[in-house]
């Protein structure tokens, strides 16, 4: 029995709410043994494939688990991996198991990836076809066979055989749950249902949280540059009975599973798309005979029908492709999504049309649902493997990286990983801030603790100098051990014209933080006084920066100028704590220097949300002016504390961007 994907409430007493599990549907079949033989279990996907041999561990704990029963029985569950805390995990960690075959594999396998059964549903028990019993007889009757499971084998999170969650009438609460705990979504089922075997029935209805589909594998496209075996997987569903283009993946192969499907790709090669209209490709296509499956997530479906950030996860062996059928209809000329709404947050409604009024919670709200989480997950898995890799990104691009694994932070355990992870996690906030500016690189090949050296221009690019704006420079730079992201003030159209001027706020061997933020609101009563808005932010070490976001067409010099008149201003009225003074030995103990001549052409400060080389991996962090006025301590924004700061305030930096400028004319006319 199949779920179908729409719309179910959250609250019915009508219904009942489960999980939505991400593995492998599997129809179990019990024999008790006799005259102390064991029990015979076997196991087949909802394809018809024998999936006994290959899960030994669930097989024998189904066996054993067995010896206290007497009768027949069939259930229906689901094989799913397990995380390292025993949890169920997606469906990708279970890909790798699905087509071993020899038992050595197979053994090898079980110990590197543990699996588990999760039953929710009784078809059968001794002679009696119980299909025809509403779901809440068939559920008590599943909970009476596990209560008289063999001790040992219990309803807890470490069991190979578990009973899958349930709730009645209300599944806010489970709701949250999933959202908090990355949950693939929930099952909502009719509580008087019976059960129809092979039928997709609106009496069981997915609520998915993320969007994860089988889609049918059309064809390949050539590698570029030094990418092996083929680019990407072309990939279809059938629409009355034609396989419609929908888009293409080349992200979530390992260099193993590249040289796996390209061999499954080449016995399927043939000289006619399958496809039902011709489609365009970035590199030259090749056609197979459309009978391979895949498991792909993506964020969601465009306007035109085409999958955004699609991840491979691997190819499934247990439905047949001509059962993948569209989840679209034809409207006009135009795909446009079947009603699958996501369900109303248990916290209230949906708010889409304040996120258009507020570009902060927009923001905010795009850290939250991390569109980069299956490269998050990838990055992690090739660290935890020790693996190098040319990982294709999701906005096209491809970057190679090695040494995840190498330690930047020694002291902090931090990695070269970690930081690409980081970079990765705010890329939706750092990308704005660097877009079109050229990049200098301060390198830490051998991490923190070595040797740094600065780059301008790099080889392999021709030797010519980075231009921020995209994922793939952020990657590449990080790559290179370069821990910060320091832009130009200018962008690379317009180089001698600068978008924002900056003081920077350094503090002597002496000063104490206390004086920054005294330094820093003394800075802003200056502004103020001026009718020029200023925008604070942590530098990531022991300093803060306020910039001055300036009028299109201002010079270098023009807001060095203006930083110089107000850092002198409050240099001289309050010299016990601030000093213009350039030379470091002359400058008063204690005291903060406002270093204007940052705005010189060339030079480049750490930008918003960069990483710091820092001994604790400081983040340099925009603040509120309130945050200013309290006791705000620098080293609690740290990569890995700052993610969760910034996907609960949003992009403070964002008024520098699309806030009005400062008037300098107005400015200099009062001094």
């Amino acid at each position: 029995m199949l779920a179908t994907p729409a719309e179910a409430p959250l609250q019915s007493k009508r219904l009942v709410y489960e999980p939505k599990y991400d593995g492998i549907r599997a129809l179990v079949e019990i024999v008790p043994g006799q005259r102390g033989q064991a029990a015979g279990v076997r196991l087949w996907s909802r394809n018809g494939n024998e999936k006994t041999a290959q899960f030994p561990e669930v097989t024998s704990a189904l066996a054993a688990a067995a010896a206290a029963l007497k009768e027949r029985l069939v259930l229906d569950g689901e094989i799913v991996a397990l995380d390292s805390h025993g949890r169920p995990a997606g469906f990708q960690q279970l890909q790798g198991r699905m087509h071993l075959l020899g038992s050595k594999d197979i053994a090898r396998a079980e110990e590197a990836q543990p699996a588990a059964l999760v039953v929710f549903d009784i078809l059968a028990s001794g002679r009696e076809d119980l299909t025809r019993l509403p779901l809440t007889e068939r559920r008590t009757r599943l909970e009476h066979v596990f209560s008289r499971l063999k001790p040992g084998h219990r309803r807890d999170a470490q069991s190979t055989i578990r009973l899958s969650e349930q709730v009645a009438g209300d599944a806010r609460e489970m709701y949250a749950r999933a959202q908090k705990e990355g949950w693939e979504g929930l099952i909502a089922k009719e509580a008087a249902s019976t059960y129809q075997p092979g039928r997709r029935t609106p009496a069981w209805r997915k609520i998915k949280l993320l969007h994860e589909e089988e889609f049918v594998v059309g064809g390949w496209t050539e590698p570029r540059q030094t990418r092996q075996y083929f680019g990407a997987l072309l990939l279809g569903v059938y629409k009355d009975g034609q396989l419609v283009y929908v888009g293409h993946t080349g992200t979530g192969f390992d260099q193993k599973e590249l040289a796996r499907v390209a061999k499954l790709l080449k016995a399927r090669e043939t000289k006619t798309s399958p496809f039902s209209a011709k489609i365009a490709t970035n590199e030259p296509p090749h056609w197979v005979q459309p009978d391979l499956v895949a498991q792909i997530r993506f964020t969601e479906w465009t306007a035109d029908g085409k999958l955004r950030h699609p991840v491979y996860l691997g190819l499934r062996d247990d439905k047949p492709a001509q059962d993948v059928v569209a989840p679209l209809e034809f409207r006009g000329g135009n795909f446009r999504l079947k009603a699958e709404t996501t369900p109303p947050s248990p916290t209230g409604p949906r708010v889409a049309s304040a996120f258009r009024r507020n570009p902060r919670e927009r923001v905010a709200s795009a850290v939250r649902r991390n569109e980069f989480q299956d490269l998050l997950d990838e990055l992690s898995s090739l660290e935890k493997a020790r693996k190098d890799a040319l990982v294709a990104l999701p906005d096209g691009g491809t970057v190679k990286l090695t040494n995840l694994a190498k330690p930047y932070w020694p002291s902090l355990t931090i990695t070269k990983g970690e930081l690409l992870r980081y970079y990765v996690e705010v890329a939706p906030l750092i990308l704005p801030c660097v877009a079109g500016r050229p990049m200098v690189m301060k390198r830490f090949p051998n991490g923190v603790g070595g040797q740094a050296f600065y780059q301008h221009k790099v080889a392999e690019r021709g030797a010519r100098q980075f231009v921020g704006g995209s994922l793939q420079t952020l990657l590449e730079m990080t790559q290179l051990a370069a821990i910060s992201q320091d832009p130009w003030f200018s962008r690379a159209e317009s180089p001698h014209e600068a978008d924002y001027a900056a003081l920077d706020l350094d503090p002597t061997d002496t000063a104490s933080f206390a004086t920054v933020l005294d330094v820093a609101r003394w800075i802003r009563d200056e502004l103020k006084k001026l009718k020029v808005p200023g925008f604070p932010k942590t530098s990531g070490a022991s300093g803060l920066h306020i910039y001055i976001p300036l009028p299109p067409g201002t010079s270098y010099e023009s807001g060095m100028l203006f930083c110089q008149i107000v850092a002198t201003v409050v240099a001289t009225r309050h010299p016990k704590q601030a000093t213009v003074e350039r030379i470091v030995s002359r400058r008063p103990r204690g005291t903060v220097y406002i270093d204007f001549l940052q705005n010189i052409e060339g030079k480049t400060l750490a930008t918003a949300y960069s990483a710091r080389a820092s001994e604790f991996a400081g983040v340099s962090t925009p603040l509120a002016w309130k945050e200013v006025d309290d006791a705000i301590d620098p080293r609690d924004f740290t990569i890995r504390t700052a993610p969760a700061r910034f996907r609960q305030v949003g992009d403070l930096w964002e008024g520098l961007r699309t806030g009005p400028p400062a008037d300098l004319e107005a400015v200099l006319k009062k001094y």
